[in-house]
């Protein structure tokens, strides 16, 4: 398969990341609130869904595992936003069923899987294992989030989200260059700077409330 083609799907699911950044930071903006917009979470799981493939093409772990540990938290909060109710019944099943055909696709070929993945010549296991810790991180915003939003009956976006985000980010950039990923570090570093704006919006909306009371 060749480069540009495996590329272009990572690119692409990059683009759909950057659009639920772009998108929720300006209506941020104009609300003067960290704002958790459907059309984010939307974007997130197209974007999961083909970064996992292109993960798998480029026979990462980090990138795959990262995407497995988000993608029902996006599920959650598309089903928070009265958006699941809407999706094709053979969509849903099709969404629902994708990890567990992958586990099952790697159980059967388990001895492949850890040559390609973690026996690989070409990735060091040290910077596999750093690549995980940062997508473990990056990950746990949304454990976070979920238990958040979920003790608030709704779906939100909460300051602790986006710094996590960040430290994670920061993480991730440093496995992709390391990994000599245009990808990732494009990806994240555009990410790392709508992180810091969020942090920021939620901290003068919180000096705001206290003005007011």
């Amino acid at each position: 398969m060749s480069n540009l083609f495996v590329l272009s799907i990572g690119f692409l699911a990059q683009l759909f990341f950057s659009a639920r950044i772009l998108v929720q930071w300006f209506l941020s903006e104009k609300a003067g609130k960290v704002l958790s917009p459907s059309i984010f979470w939307i974007f997130s799981l197209m974007g999961a869904y083909l970064l996992c493939i292109y993960g798998w093409l480029r026979n990462d772990f980090a990138i795959i595992l990262g995407q497995f540990m988000s993608y029902y938290v996006y599920l959650w909060n598309l089903k928070e936003k009265g958006i699941w109710k809407n999706i094709a019944p053979i969509l849903k099943w099709v969404l629902v069923l994708t990890p567990f055909v992958a586990v099952c696709f790697v159980l059967c070929h388990v001895k492949t899987f850890i040559q390609d993945f973690f026996q690989n010549d070409t990735i060091p296991l040290a910077i596999i294992i750093l690549g995980s810790i940062g997508q473990i991180l990056f990950t746990l915003r949304f454990v976070y989030q979920l238990c958040y939003s979920y003790k608030k009956g709704m779906s939100v976006l909460p300051g602790g989200f986006w710094l996590i985000s960040l430290f994670g980010s920061l993480l991730i950039i440093i496995y992709g260059i390391m990994r000599l990923d245009i990808v990732l570090i494009i990806g994240q570093t555009f990410g790392s700077i709508a992180y810091m704006r969020n942090l920021w919006i939620g901290h003068n909306n919180m000096v705001m409330n206290d003005e007011k009371l």
